[in-house]
């Protein structure tokens, strides 16, 4: 149905999008199940808004992948990535083989050659970088175990498209060519025709050259560029960046997704990094959203209809080799049970590449049209169940089986007691053992993240790693015998532990805890502490104060105005607490305060202009002597 042209696509794509998204967040599906469904909804087979030129939008769709793998790599320093070697070529590499594996022997059992059964199971060991990676992040579980470890085996996955592609016509079940399919995804390239080491060394020297231009040149273009002060050309430079980097890596037969998370990786460190994040975002979740009603638009419900068993069949049998090959390997590289059955839920699917794969696996006649359309729609389903499959694990499995603290390593035994115990040793609390220690007061040092941990005992620092709301931890630390407990975690409902734990079971230690906002200030004041440390406060005085000293004002003036500032907000701080929870007394009493405190302030001002010996700014003593004495000479 395309009487409307591109206007009426576009509406039809949008309108989708915009209706069914906020419907499946309000059920609690996740956006990307509501695109897929969308996508099933307008599709051919139920109202048929959009017909055969779904596909068409699909190929311009998967540019959104490409554009969420240069985000991700934008995230990621070289140091992260050089961190995860090991999960990336360790885990990813043993998925892709022991589920190829598995997957040919099941087909050789049907009687299928091994060349065809091998080409399905490298396809289908493949899983949807687009659907896994965007569900993660709206779960806010990227930054977990089993998220970090599905992105390396999906990265590995990525890299692997490209050695599968050149192996599938070494596989051919005969020398007969292939009908034409009209498939344009083997494009001509740059490197066609040259010997395999021509080849190799083309593509490390287009891989060079992003490594080179995105570290040397790339800053000081979007540095001129930045000066024209045009929003709209940087949008464009950064869209110019992403999509040449695309097209330099299919000329040379390479994955346009893994060039630019390279070129993210390289440019992770510019300074120009937030810039490019912010332009590139809306269209990376545009086109992702594209990509995803275009999937469920694609499933062929026609062929699912005539054979419903059959297909039924093959879906559950893909996921469920595909969740045991992981299950096995989590547990092999010793992930807890929570994080390994997000990490088998979330990748036991097909992936997109699977559609490129199976119509080149045709094309080359390695899979005949009758095994590469049933796996079609297979791969089609398990993406679009996907979503669903990990609510399932969320709502269902975790509250039953999943036990958290397995995830984490045993705390370490501590060996050391001191006066002093300090909770969370990263910027902020490293900060303060440094300070004490180099003035002769030892503490033990506690901190949660074993990474941190790790890197710290490196550096020569003795920190133990646990949890220091557990109380068995404390005690071990020598709580009943320490003067102070000082909290400085980056976590406020984890400080809120802390003390807790400190309080009910070592009363007689002093706490002096770290607070990010008001708000937390407020909750560990109603809890009793009063020795309270909000992280941004010294800083951003003391950038206020030489603010006012390059604006030529004295530093007797500016310090002392500071420490009035610091005493009424001080004071306000607590009045404020005890007005928290009326949101409209809190209004108001926070508008009377900062009035109050500027005229406090402008008290201060008017007295201090009243008394100009009071200054001790030596330097503007001397600034002030030198313009009224300009001849060093005439000075006796």
């Amino acid at each position: 149905m395309n009487e409307g042209g591109f206007f009426f696509q576009a509406f039809v794509y949008l309108a989708a999008a915009v209706i069914s998204v906020p419907v499946a967040k309000k059920l609690g599906l996740g956006s990307v199940l509501g695109y897929l469904l969308a996508g099933v909804i307008i599709g051919p087979f139920v109202l048929g808004l959009i017909g055969e030129e779904g596909q068409d939008v699909m190929h311009f769709a998967e540019f959104g992948v490409v554009m969420m793998l240069f985000l991700i790599g934008l995230e990621l320093q070289p140091a992260l990535l050089w961190k995860l070697r090991n999960s990336i070529l360790g885990m990813g590499g043993s998925q892709v083989l022991f589920t190829g594996l598995i997957i040919m022997g099941v087909a050789f059992i049907f009687n299928i050659p091994w060349q065809t059964g091998l080409a399905l199971g490298l396809t289908l060991s493949l899983s949807s970088t687009a659907i896994v990676l965007q569900t993660l992040n709206e779960k806010g579980q990227m930054k977990t175990t089993a998220g970090q470890n599905a992105f390396s085996v999906l990265l590995f996955q990525d890299i692997a498209v490209i050695p599968i592609l050149a192996f599938f016509p070494l596989l051919a079940v005969s020398s007969t060519s292939a009908a034409n399919t009209g498939d344009t995804h083997h494009a001509v390239t740059w490197i066609d025709g040259l010997p395999i080491w021509g080849q190799t060394l083309v593509v490390l020297l287009v891989v060079g050259l992003i490594v080179v231009v995105g570290r040397y040149l790339i800053s000081p273009a979007f540095r001129l560029i930045a000066l024209t002060r045009l929003r709209e050309l940087f949008t464009a430079a950064s869209l110019l960046l992403v999509i040449g980097i695309a097209i330099l890596m299919t000329k040379v037969g390479l994955s346009p997704a893994l060039g630019t998370f390279l070129a993210g990786v390289v440019l992770a460190q510019s300074e120009y990094r937030h810039e490019l994040e912010t332009d590139v975002e809306p269209f990376k979740g545009l086109l992702l959203g594209l990509f995803f009603i275009a999937v469920g638009a694609s499933i062929d419900f026609n062929l699912i209809t005539s054979e419903p068993l059959l297909i039924a069949e093959l879906v559950a049998a893909l996921i469920f080799i595909k969740f045991i090959v992981l299950f096995i390997i989590g547990r092999f590289f010793k992930m807890g049970l929570d994080s390994n059955l997000l990490f088998s839920f979330a990748l036991a699917q097909g992936g997109e590449f699977a559609f490129v794969l199976f119509s080149f696996a045709v094309q080359n006649n390695v899979i005949g049209e009758n095994i590469a359309n049933p796996m079609i729609a297979v791969v089609a389903v398990t993406m679009a169940l996907t979503p669903l499959l990990m609510l399932i694990n969320e709502k269902l499995v975790q509250p039953f089986f999943g036990t958290k603290e397995s995830e984490s390593p045993e705390a370490d035994s501590i060996d050391e007691k001191n006066k002093v115990i300090i909770a969370g040793f990263g910027r902020f609390g490293s900060t303060i053992g440094r300070f004490l220690q180099a003035n002769g007061v030892m503490a033990t040092y506690l901190d949660i993240d074993p990474d941190n941990v790790d890197l710290l005992r490196k550096m020569g620092l003795k920190v133990f790693y646990g949890d220091a709301s557990r109380v068995d931890l404390l005690q071990a630390a020598g709580a009943e015998d320490a003067d102070m407990l000082i909290i400085a975690v980056d976590s406020p409902d984890k400080t809120l532990e802390i003390v807790e734990t400190a309080q009910k079971n070592f009363p007689g230690i002093k706490i002096m805890a770290r607070s990010y906002s008001w708000d937390d200030s407020y909750e560990l004041l109603n809890i009793g502490i009063n020795d309270i440390y909000r992280e941004t406060l010294d800083s951003a005085l003391q950038m206020g104060v030489d603010a006012l000293c390059k604006m030529g004002y004295r530093k007797y003036q500016t310090h002392r105005a500071a420490k009035t500032f610091r005493k009424h907000d001080e004071r306000f701080l607590r009045e404020l607490a005890e007005m928290r929870h009326d949101k409209k007394q809190l209004i108001s009493g926070a508008r009377q305060r900062i009035a109050a405190l500027e005229s406090a302030m402008q008290t201060e001002i008017d007295k201090i202009g009243r008394d100009k010996d009071l200054g001790w700014d030596a330097t503007t003593l001397i600034e002030e002597f030198g313009n009224q004495n300009p001849d060093p000479k005439s000075v006796k």
